[in-house]
């Protein structure tokens, strides 16, 4: 059987030596290869070398990963402020066309942290730059001192909207997640649906409403463990559409 293909997007960052690069986690790529099966394909997040109708005709699935800089605020049209950074425009100009032209086209998209983000901001959603900062909410960053896989074990629980489609994913209401971000979504774009909510009401698992494919978008960090209770149904469903299509 020919496989399938996913793209995955990268990341700006500077090398040791000091010259520009993209990155993406080995975790992405290990989990589309081990949980679906697909190749994975990264995606460089430079503007100038992307032809994003081209890449949908090579791509059977997208995920857009976590990373750390955030969106910037311009494009939810919030002014920037010290606390909101660091950015990656180059990203944010990539990243919001490939998910708009991602659900116009139905090719599977999953976005995952930051990836959410873009999801929800490209169909009209604001961003806080620091969750924690609003009352009645929990930090949500990780303890970046503690060892990964205690960073990366589940922290609190997230109640699933019943009937939804991440209901129908895991055949429950309720699942247990890390968390690792300060970034989080503020107010829900006309489209943009949220169907998992952590115990202070944080946005965490988003559906585009009327997207004639897959496309979710959670807060957590679905690429591991990969296998856990919380991704896996994730990724395997993730799997089944890119079949589907």
């Amino acid at each position: 059987m020919t496989r399938k293909t996913v793209g995955i997007l990268c990341t700006a960052e500077e090398s040791r030596g000091g010259a520009p690069s993209q990155r993406a986690a080995d975790s992405y790529p290990q989990a589309v290869a081990a949980m679906t099966g697909a190749v994975p394909l990264l995606i460089p997040a430079l503007p100038e070398t992307q032809e994003i109708g081209h890449l949908l005709q090579v791509l059977d699935g997208v995920v857009l990963t976590g990373a750390r800089p955030n969106v910037h605020p311009s494009e939810y049209g919030h002014a920037e402020t010290g606390g909101y950074g660091p950015f990656d425009p180059m990203r944010d100009q990539v990243a919001l066309e490939l998910v708009q032209a991602c659900v116009a086209q139905s090719v599977p998209l999953f976005g995952v942290c930051r990836g959410m983000q873009e999801m929800a901001v490209a169909f009209g959603a604001t961003l806080h730059p620091e969750i924690r900062d609003l009352p009645g909410r929990m930090n949500h960053r990780m303890d970046r001192e503690a060892p990964r896989e205690e960073r990366f074990s589940p922290r609190h629980g997230v109640d699933l909207l019943p009937d939804g489609v991440f209901a129908g994913i895991y055949g429950c209401q309720q699942i247990q997640v890390n968390t690792l971000h300060g970034q989080g979504l503020l107010e829900a774009g006309e489209r943009v649906v949220v169907e998992g909510r952590a115990p202070d009401d944080t946005a965490e698992a988003i559906v585009i409403d009327g997207a004639p494919g897959f496309a979710i978008g959670v807060q957590w960090h679905a690429e591991t463990p990969r296998d856990s209770e919380a991704n896996g149904p994730l990724w395997r469903a993730f799997a089944q559409a890119m079949e589907a299509r």
